[in-house]
């Protein structure tokens, strides 16, 4: 494993939240006189980059800060009950036998993701949730990780679903792993030419050399 610590997303990532984020989305949407999402806009959507995704929704800037603080606060009662991605399980705890840590960069809130692993027996692989508010702030964030664990850039690998990981993990130089099995689409993902494009969980001991 060339890679000191691995960083993960964690929702849709590690955690399925897809559903239980748009059913929360569509009950406060109406309090910011935003439209609902519905059924059949799901596929079309995961090809959107985050801006593109605000446009089509109609969602002004000024609104996200607030449908994210309401809307992780919403999921924090319905968090233990949420499934982990199929697979996730085995892979981050083979994973941590062979770096020096694992980590998390999260929009959603730490007592949430802290919830969620004490309730999926992870926590203890974990060495560090980070949490940010703003949907573009995570290369700031890794900067951080980085020099916090006197890190350099190739020494860590951040894993996530979505268009918006992808480029954070580039503009802080950071190699990044992007997943299909979340929120974006395999085809809007390889289209940022991330270091890795992964189909499954189990896809990641590809970078122990297992076959």
């Amino acid at each position: 494993m060339k890679f000191r610590t691995l960083i993960f997303d964690f929702d849709g990532t590690i955690a399925d939240t897809l559903g239980e984020t748009r059913r929360i989305f569509n009950f406060i949407a109406p309090d910011y006189g935003i439209r609902k999402i519905e059924e059949h806009e799901l596929a079309s959507l995961r090809h959107l980059s985050l801006k593109d995704l605000l446009g089509h929704l109609e969602i002004p800037k000024r609104r996200v800060p607030a449908l994210i603080a309401r809307g992780t606060g919403m999921m924090r009662s319905n968090i233990a009950e949420l499934n982990l991605i199929e697979g996730m399980g085995h892979v981050l705890i083979e994973l941590r036998r062979h770096v020096h840590s694992l980590g998390i960069l999260t929009s959603n809130t730490n007592a949430n993701v802290d919830l969620f692993l004490r309730t999926h027996g992870l926590r203890e692989q974990f060495d560090f949730i980070s949490s940010t508010s703003n949907l573009t702030g995570k290369a700031k964030h890794l900067r951080a990780i980085g020099k916090t664990f006197s890190l350099r850039p190739e020494q860590m690998l951040y894993c996530g679903d979505e268009v918006r990981d992808v480029k954070a993990s580039q503009k802080a130089g950071v190699p990044i792993a992007a997943v299909t099995w979340g929120f974006n689409s395999r085809e809007s993902l390889a289209a940022c030419a991330p270091d890795f494009l992964f189909d499954a969980p189990a896809d990641f001991l590809k970078l122990l050399g297992t076959p």
